[in-house]
């Protein structure tokens, strides 16, 4: 049992980061090469002037998802990531207001966004691990 846990406190948290980097990453992959598109979005959901607030919308994705991928600054980043994904969940993916026909894709969006940030406080309050450029320090 000591090796699994052993294994876990290593890899686990590394594949972990991995794995909560990639959805931050593909966000701002896609927000980034469908820039018009987003800002629309954006807009029709009553976010003022998108055109300027999907710059850093962007930056935090891709720049919070690389140091969560490697594992630099993690904390940081975790932080960033959980101050952009509050705001976000609650005005992209408030299910209680759509149709029933939007009700379930919406529904289902809002709690995944919830565990990704039960994964960046995990990372807030653990760091990123042995594996990783923090190395876990505190």
């Amino acid at each position: 049992m000591a090796t699994w846990c052993k294994l876990s406190q290593t890899w686990g948290v590394l594949l972990g980061r991995i794995c909560l980097a990639t959805i931050f990453l593909q966000s701002g992959y896609d927000k980034v090469f469908n820039f018009g598109r987003t800002v629309k979005l954006m807009a029709a959901m009553g976010i003022p002037i998108p055109e300027i607030l999907l710059v850093p919308v962007i930056t935090i994705l891709l720049a919070g998802g690389v140091m969560l991928l490697i594992g630099w600054k993690a904390r940081w980043a975790a932080l960033a990531l959980i101050v952009f994904l509050i705001p976000a969940t609650l005005v992209f993916h408030n299910y209680w207001t759509y149709p029933d026909a939007q009700f379930v894709n919406q529904f289902h969006h809002f709690f995944k966004n919830l565990a990704i940030l039960g994964g960046l406080l995990l990372v807030l309050g653990m760091g990123s691990g042995g594996m990783s450029l923090d190395g876990n320090r505190h």
